[in-house]
């Protein structure tokens, strides 16, 4: 079990809806939920100014989004879609459709894994968006569920536990949980602690070798160190 300490605090627009996000350089790539209100975004990390934007069509529930090369994907909540942009102008190039609810998206260089809520990992072609192989989260006692936003970390995966303080770092050869990271008190906002404005939102940033996070509508994004639990 880790535990946190803040290194640095940048601002976030406290409107956005964080479904998914990933660091670029010195940009962030932020894809927003709620039905009329979804949008993908990539803003300047330092400033949080937005760069550019596309809003989805006012049916669909914006989720996970992850940069892979120069293309960007986004999936859909409930309508078994998931769109692609281009890297550079965010301007849509396609869509896939899948059999599943769309939650968190990321990507291990080769292929997409995507969580549905459950405790599922599933591992997508990139190219086609078919799935290859699946893997289900769990630990010591048992299936870990509610898996939400990920990111793809020097080898594991890092999903955000849908209505939880928590973060689950999974094995994404097994589904196997390699351990646990508690964000208790990092936002000290009680308004923003329950649903529908929970933790959710990880990225990595490579620079600094650091866990970013931030949660829906939270108005920063920490950057922190993971501090080990003493044991008693």
């Amino acid at each position: 079990m880790f535990g946190f300490k803040v290194a640095r605090i940048y601002p976030h627009d406290a409107s956005s809806y964080t479904e998914g996000l990933v660091k670029v350089g010195r940009s962030m790539f932020e894809g927003t939920g709620l039905y009329g209100q979804s949008l993908l975004m990539e803003w300047d990390l330092e400033s949080g100014k937005v760069i550019r934007q596309i809003a989805l069509p006012a049916s669909e529930f914006g989720e996970g989004v992850t940069v892979m090369g120069e293309r960007v994907y986004q999936l859909t909540y409930l309508s078994n879609t998931a769109f692609t942009y281009d890297r550079s102008t965010l301007t849509r190039t396609g869509s896939f459709t899948f059999g599943a609810q769309g939650w968190g998206l990321t990507h291990d260089g080769t292929h997409l894994i995507m969580s549905d809520g459950s405790s599922a990992l599933a591992f997508r072609d990139p190219t086609t968006f078919k799935e290859v192989r699946k893997v289900y989260a769990h630990d010591a006692v048992g299936a870990v569920g509610f898996l939400n936003e990920l990111e793809y970390v020097e080898g594991a995966v890092y999903a955000n536990v849908w209505q939880t303080p928590y973060i689950a770092v999974i094995d994404p050869a097994t589904g196997a949980l390699t351990a646990w990271i508690d964000l208790t008190g990092l936002n000290p906002d009680p308004a923003r602690l329950t649903y529908p404005l929970v933790l959710n939102g990880i990225a990595w940033n490579d620079e600094t070798r650091r866990l970013m996070v931030t949660g829906k509508c939270w108005p920063h994004l920490w950057e922190i160190d993971l501090v080990p639990f003493a044991r008693t």
